[in-house]
């Protein structure tokens, strides 16, 4: 853990406490500093978004869904693009193409695979370190 660690934050926002907490351990066991947020409205008044190196984000959430934090954060912040990788329980096409549109590195189908999960946050990292 040196200087870069901070830059290694992944937030995860999802209304559900089990699948946060099981996401939370995966995270923190594959070596990253990892805050959970009940929803979208949480993660905004409480995140140090600047630190953030990836958010994990369900797109059903209560209240502000997972796309309109999306595109909240593309307004707002800007000198740091946060990379947003996607969970959802309907895999709409209407809902991926507005996702990948908006940005997303990936989108992907809950129950989620802890492989295709960490190879999307590895990616986002990548966009994140580079140019």
């Amino acid at each position: 853990m040196g200087m870069h660690s901070v830059s290694r934050l992944i937030s995860i926002v999802d209304d559900d406490p089990l699948v946060r907490e099981g996401l939370i351990s995966l995270m923190r066991s594959a070596g990253f500093a990892t805050q959970g947020f009940a929803s979208a409205e949480e993660f905004l008044s409480l995140a140090h978004r600047d630190d953030i190196a990836c958010l994990i984000l369900d797109v059903g959430l209560p209240g502000i869904s997972g796309l309109e934090l999306q595109s909240q954060l593309t307004a707002t912040v800007s000198n740091h693009r946060t990379p947003v990788v996607f969970m959802t329980a309907r895999d709409d096409e209407a809902t991926r193409q507005r996702a990948l549109k908006g940005g997303a590195v990936d989108f992907l189908r809950k129950p989620v695979r802890r492989e295709a999960l960490l190879n999307a946050v590895h990616l986002a990292l990548q966009q994140n370190d580079g140019p």
